[in-house]
């Protein structure tokens, strides 16, 4: 009975971070994946982790308790939500497209989210979502929250980096990082249908005649359907630059919160 009332606070929060984990990392958080199925994977998860890391482990069993799970569930919500972060980069990038092409008013009802997406975004994330299960990438997510007490143990100092500030410098970097990456994504699409733009305004100009406002929306919205179908070779590229920066950002947040496991 000592035992379990020593083991049990350990494992408590070790089951913390991977619960809030999994409530924001891609994959594991949509809504096609059963509540039931996602707190038994992070309970097993739980349990490996304490059998790894947690059994020499010692938490106070006073007031302060409180205070590490709460800090346990912020190291889980961060860890996933920079993967997160980088996923909405690729719906991003459908987002300016949509609005170039003409397809911004058009957004669809995404039953992975249970939000309204823009219908390019949806398409390149679905395209994206299978691109990274095909790569295993959801076990390297597994991997990522595992072998994160190598580099957060749980008598980690998480509330004074957060106040030194670095957390914070890193979320904004990480942020500017996934918006500039969805915003290349998009630049060969928005850039031909701005040229399109400019060649409808040379036309304007040199034949009045022709109604601009009429012509202009199916030819933009042909100039970006072809476009894109011109361009899926390429998103196979795009999206493992994507995954690399996702996986390195995350290495990056185990880095500030906490520090590199020797060897």
């Amino acid at each position: 009975m000592e035992m379990i009332l020593q083991s049990f606070p350990v494992f408590l929060l070790i089951f913390c971070r991977i619960t809030s984990f999994f409530v924001v990392v891609p994959v594991f958080s949509t809504r096609g994946v059963p509540m039931q199925f996602r707190v038994g994977i992070a309970a097993i998860l739980s349990i490996l982790v304490y059998l790894t890391f947690g059994i020499k482990e010692q938490v106070p069993a006073d007031l302060s308790y409180p205070l590490l799970v709460i800090r346990e569930i912020m190291i889980g919500l961060l860890l996933g939500f920079v993967a997160y972060l980088m996923f909405m980069a690729i719906q991003t990038a459908g987002s300016f497209i949509d609005i170039q092409i003409g397809l911004g008013i058009a957004s669809v009802f995404d039953p992975m989210t249970g939000a309204s997406v823009p219908i390019t975004g949806n398409f390149k994330y679905t395209i994206a979502l299978l691109f990274f299960l095909s790569m295993n990438g959801h076990h390297y997510l597994l991997d990522a929250i595992m072998y994160s007490y190598n580099w957060v143990p749980l008598d980690n100092d998480f509330f004074l980096r957060l106040y030194g500030g670095s957390i914070s410098d890193f979320l904004i970097k990480t942020f500017s990082q996934s918006f500039l990456l969805a915003f290349q994504m998009a630049a060969p699409i928005v850039v031909a249908t701005f040229l399109t733009d400019v060649g409808l305004g040379f036309l304007a100009k040199t034949a009045p005649q022709f109604n601009i406002f009429v012509i202009g929306v199916p030819v933009k919205l042909i100039v970006g359907l072809i476009m894109l179908f011109l361009l899926m070779p390429a998103l196979a590229v795009s999206f493992e630059r994507l995954f690399n920066v996702m996986f390195e950002a995350m290495r990056t947040l185990l880095d500030v919160v906490g520090s590199r496991p020797n060897g």
